[in-house]
């Protein structure tokens, strides 16, 4: 079998490029520079997919000869996508209101290899729900671990899960922002070697 073609992350995210780095492949990584505004009507797991499907065309268009992962996560609660609260008062705004209730993450997956004739989607559904906090709560969780780039203004992957009741997924990467487990299936089929 012949080697598998490059690799690309097709993401700026410091959080994606950590998650796939556990793979211990070689990869590069590449701006996408596409527009991810939502659309009318659009479901939050609809845009999702529909935007790593885009990210992963982006690169794959300017480098054919590679395998592009495409990633993108849409969280809602309530009926209302949650986008990254930017700063600290936006942070503790969504979480006062996600205290004592639940929300979705959405996080879509792409791998595309356009020479390799590669194409694979796949979407994985997170459920947080959140303990009731306490301002006192939000104010110190939130001095702590500066969450303004992530959305529900939580980072799971350092305190954020200290604010959980409980958890529903079938891959806890998938909240970080990439779902491993998935991902690792499809670059096994795509013949890279990893355990």
């Amino acid at each position: 079998m012949s080697a598998p073609p490059p690799l690309v992350l097709a993401s700026t995210s410091r959080y994606r490029r950590a998650l796939l780095e556990r793979f211990g492949l070689p990869f590069d990584i590449a701006a996408p520079g596409i527009r991810e505004d939502a659309r009318a009507a659009e479901l939050p797991m609809d845009r999702a997919m529909r935007l790593a499907l885009e990210k992963a065309q982006a690169v794959a268009a300017r480098a054919p000869r590679t395998l592009v992962i495409g990633s993108d996560q849409v969280a809602s609660s309530a009926g209302a996508v949650l986008d990254k609260p930017g700063d600290a008062a936006g942070a503790r705004e969504q979480l006062t209101r996600l205290s004592g209730s639940s929300a979705h993450f959405y996080t879509a997956c792409a791998l595309i290899g356009l020479d390799s004739g590669v194409h694979a989607v796949h979407l994985d559904t997170t459920t947080v729900h959140f303990r009731t906090l306490r301002p006192a709560e939000i104010a110190r969780y939130v001095a702590r671990d500066e969450p303004y780039d992530c959305a529900g203004g939580f980072k799971a992957e350092a305190l954020g899960s200290a604010l959980f009741e409980r958890l529903e997924t079938e891959d806890p990467t998938a909240l970080i922002g990439l779902p491993l487990i998935w991902l690792a299936g499809a670059l096994r089929a795509a013949g890279f070697e990893l355990p």
